[in-house]
């Protein structure tokens, strides 16, 4: 075991990160858990006494309850619950790392005060033809743009939209990430965590994948459909990276002149929780909607079905017949 007076915080920083790498989660998720451990660490190395510690010098016995908990503190000031959240989960895993790997004697994160998880509500496209809209726009051929691809376009909207893939999700398709026979296709998905789903392709996503993959080839030939290709490239015939789709989403919103339906911070997520919404609407249970969307829990699932209830009310509430009743009955 290693003497814990001896060690240097940032450099089990890095060993934790790259731990997390070996699971292959998303760049943006490594980026969060670094700036949320880093950030802590400077209010820690800021209040040593009697002389303040750059963050990288902080020494992992510094790192008590008492001075967690004053850096905590001191970080949540600004902060939204949610992100006070995340940091602390992220320094109760890395205490975690610690401990299993025999740095750590202990956790200290359990005595530190953390908020409630939020429960984020559902950001789904507003209006109820929205999503036809959507779809029928990335389907036309726009003039305005330089290369159009509206084969490529449609399906990435239809993924979204039609399949609730998130946007790592997307980028992490291969070509032979469709798979099975024509109508009864499916897409295998490597979502969070590293979990493993498959969700099934309706006919009509069946035919929009058909009519991309032939549209690739024209453009770069047979040979760029080869099952290890990722699915969904850009006018070079490159993977398309994380810039590129959230790109792609923005302008096909902009064709179909929805901008202002759209939840602010949603973009491509909000195809996501359209999809979610729309299960919800039509009957499918939590646990349905767990394994399509790749929920870790039910809890996440069940809020859709909370949500469309509440506007279900409010659209009943709405009703011109309703209001009627109330102008006659009077205020209930």
């Amino acid at each position: 075991m290693h003497q814990f007076v001896d060690l240097v915080a940032v450099r089990l920083v890095e060993d934790f990160l790259a731990d997390r790498a070996s699971r292959k989660p998303s760049p943006h998720t490594l980026d969060a858990y670094r700036r949320d451990l880093v950030a802590v660490l400077r209010l820690i190395g800021d209040s040593t006494e009697p002389t303040p510690l750059p963050w990288t010098d902080v020494p992992l016995d510094a790192l008590d309850q008492r001075r967690l908990r004053a850096a905590f503190a001191r970080f949540a000031a600004p902060r939204s619950p949610a992100s006070v959240h995340r940091a602390w989960s992220t320094w109760n895993s890395w205490f975690n790392f610690l401990v299993a790997d025999g740095v750590a004697a202990g956790n200290p994160m359990p005595a530190v005060g953390r908020p409630r998880a939020p429960v984020p509500l559902p950001k789904p496209l507003r209006g109820e033809e929205t999503p036809e809209t959507l779809l029928a726009a990335a389907a036309r051929t726009d003039p305005r743009q330089r290369d159009p691809w509206p084969e490529r376009d449609l399906l990435v909207v239809a993924l979204a939209l039609c399949a609730g893939l998130r946007l790592g999700e997307l980028l992490g398709l291969r070509v032979g990430s469709v798979a099975g026979r024509p109508g009864e296709r499916r897409i295998e998905v490597a979502g969070k965590g590293g979990r493993l789903r498959t969700v099934p392709v309706e006919a009509a996503v069946d035919v929009v994948v058909d009519g991309y993959l032939a549209s690739r080839r024209r453009r770069f030939g047979p040979r760029s459909v080869r099952p290890g290709g990722s699915l969904l490239v850009d006018r070079r015939g490159a993977a398309l990276r994380r810039g590129g789709l959230q790109y792609l989403v923005r302008s096909c919103f902009r064709r179909a002149g929805i901008t202002e339906r759209v939840p602010r911070g949603a973009q491509l997520h909000a195809l996501r929780h359209t999809f979610a919404t729309r299960l919800a609407e039509d009957g499918a249970n939590a646990a349905e909607i767990m394994r399509l969307l790749g929920h870790a829990s039910l809890t996440a699932s069940q809020n859709y079905i909370e949500v469309t209830a509440d506007q279900q009310r409010a659209a009943a509430r709405a009703n011109r017949s309703n209001r009627s009743l109330r102008q006659v009955v009077g205020p209930a």
